[in-house]
């Protein structure tokens, strides 16, 4: 035997009578390459796979090997063709292999190694017959993502004039809607690979960054935000952790127009939204990235940002001084706008007045109560009434497929709130945002919360005061609750009859109307209707009257809506949620929040 030949099959071994090894090409980390001929006479690839140091995610679900699946399903001219496959016994141990068409060329890598790219037409060329693989493979109806796109895994086919790129290697490849809880990592080249894919989430969206990356790497030479791992292959955690890290600082984009033939800005803003750090500002599938590389539609100019907390940019935009008439915009409620007024406004209007009772500004306050009430509508007047900027947060605004991505979100809107402070920084459906500890069993969940609650303390002290706001006070974590963060705490109840007798007044006011309207008598009518279904109650009013083609909304119309238009929160529910008004006045547990005060409205 060759003393070269260091490989499991011997030269001129023959797997399953019909295919000779000729050539020992490559060991992976699971497999091993080889060039074989066929008993028909033609060039082969072989990969032998080793099960026995396979993953278990590499199978699926009747213990069939995931790669040949795949291969055995798709043809396409820029993928890989399946030829063959099966298992053999060979010194005792078993094994499968697949057999695949030969590619007379090179890979991607190997030309890279040998020469630069000297044009964009060249880079354009490759990445678009990826594009088209990756394409066909993402709109199949059970979608697969590929998850290893680098210069090692594209074949340049060079049998015809123009060389054509192909994907190869499915060794990682998986179903969009096969679990990632068991999604092996090891081996792959990180530099390469979707920072959300470090979190075990693929998509397209993570197959088309390895894609950016490619290009990135066929104009400049270098993979982006590159940090050498060779050192870091036994920890993945650490190379992962390090790349991370890197890829937070802004990337490098030199000028190289006058190494790379045609090279202009419309291709640098093709390359920056590819790698985007967040999927959804990326393009969305391959067929959008192609168009771009196409000229077929252009990348606005706000869409390249690398770097960039979408949450914060988002809440830039809409941060605003609130003008308006604060408390006396809403209707009603008087109990609950005046223990607003005494418990927290007349605090932070007149601060050195409780400084000198070595009183601290508080921190933050809690709304609850069901849904359809008004929360965000109080946590709005609240903050005219306060004349603070006003900052709403929804949980889409913090989440994160990074790890502790979530956490440096939270981080980024406090120091927003802070720079523009005095500022209400409103948290709408806490209880997504901050859920128990007690109840969830994820540790990227439990770093949030605590983010949060490191975030929050002393936070009035900034100028800062939190609102949230929830229909489930009971999911939250209590240390959320504790005296010193959101330590007011406001039932908000469905409109009492006042309120109701004025949101008719309102939503009526400009409409056409009927002599006789008796508001008192239409509140009376909609007792524990919260304030949307008020609204519901007003439009349908106003749909029947077209459609029966009177002129105005008349009293006979409105009293014949609330009859057949029920409550959008049952009375047991309204009562569930009086039950929770008692145990958080009462106190949520034994030991916690001890001697303070009873707030909330009491109907």
């Amino acid at each position: 035997m060759d003393a070269t030949w260091n490989s499991i099959l011997p030269k001129n071994f023959t797997v399953n009578e019909n295919y000779a090894v000729k050539l020992f090409i490559k060991q992976g980390r699971n497999a091993e390459t080889y060039r074989v001929k066929g008993s028909d006479g033609n060039l082969y690839f072989l990969k032998l796979f080793n099960f026995a140091k396979l993953p278990r995610s590499a199978f699926d679900s009747e213990n069939n090997l995931l790669e040949i699946e795949f291969l055995k399903s798709i043809e396409h001219p820029n993928i890989v063709s399946y030829k063959d496959s099966g298992e053999l016994i060979f010194d005792g141990k078993r094994y499968g292999y697949l057999v695949l068409t030969f590619i007379a060329g090179e890979t991607l890598a190997e030309k890279i190694g040998r020469e630069k790219i000297e044009s964009v037409y060249d880079v354009k060329r490759i990445i678009l017959a990826v594009l088209s693989g990756l394409n066909y493979l993402h709109s199949l109806p059970d979608p697969i993502i590929h998850n290893e796109i680098t210069p090692h895994n594209i074949m340049l086919d060079l049998s015809s004039d123009i060389p054509q790129a192909k994907i190869i290697d499915f060794g990682y490849a998986r179903s969009f809607y096969q679990s990632s809880k068991g999604y092996n990592r090891d081996g792959l080249n990180l530099n390469y690979v979707a920072s959300e894919c470090y979190n075990s989430f693929y998509s397209p969206q993570s197959d088309l960054f390895s894609v950016g990356a490619v290009m990135y790497h066929l104009l400049y030479g270098i993979p982006p935000w590159f940090k050498d791992i060779s050192k870091f292959k036994a920890d993945r955690t650490i190379a992962e952790n390090l790349i991370i890290e890197e890829r937070k600082r802004p990337l490098s984009f030199p000028n190289v127009s006058t190494e790379i033939l045609d090279f202009d800005q419309c291709v640098l803003k093709i390359l920056k939204k590819s790698l985007q750090q967040e999927p959804e500002r990326r393009f969305q599938s391959a067929n959008e990235f192609a168009m771009a590389l196409n000229g077929e539609i252009e990348i606005e100019e706000e869409q390249e940002g690398i770097i960039k907390n979408a949450a914060v940019e988002k809440n830039k935009a809409r941060l605003a001084v609130k003008k308006g008439k604060g408390f006396i915009g809403i209707a009603g409620m008087n109990h609950l706008k005046e223990q607003m007024q005494n418990d927290v406004i007349n605090v932070i209007e007149n601060p050195e007045e409780y400084k000198k009772h070595n009183l601290g500004l508080p921190n933050g306050m809690l709304l609850y109560g069901p849904p359809g009430c008004g929360k965000t509508f109080f946590a709005e007047r609240f903050a005219e009434e306060a004349g603070y900027n006003f900052m709403k947060i929804v949980s889409s605004d913090i989440a994160s497929i990074y790890v502790h991505g979530s956490q440096e979100k939270i981080g980024n809107l406090f120091k927003e709130a802070r720079e523009q402070a005095p500022t209400i920084l409103y948290f709408d459906e806490l209880d997504a945002m901050v859920p128990s500890r007690e109840k969830v069993n994820n540790q990227s969940q439990s770093g949030e919360v605590n983010e949060f609650l490191s975030q929050l303390d002393n936070v009035g002290d900034s100028g800062v005061f939190v609102i949230g706001s929830t229909n489930k006070p009971d999911l939250i974590d209590k240390a959320v609750l504790r005296a010193g963060r959101l330590e007011k705490w406001f039932y908000i109840p469905p409109p009492d009859h006042e309120a109701r007798k004025t949101m008719f007044e309102m939503y009526l006011r400009d409409r056409p109307l009927d002599f006789g309207i008796d508001f008192s008598k239409l509140a009376t009518l909609t007792e524990n209707y919260v304030s949307s279904d008020i609204k519901l109650l007003i439009d349908e009013a106003s749909r029947k009257t077209i459609k029966d083609k009177s002129k105005r909304i008349s009293m006979e119309t409105l009293e014949y809506i609330i009859k057949h238009q029920k409550p959008t929160v049952s009375l047991s529910e309204l009562r569930k949620y009086e039950g929770i008004r008692r145990k958080i006045e009462e106190g949520i547990e034994e030991d916690d929040i001890i001697d303070r005060p009873r707030i909330g409205y009491k109907p």
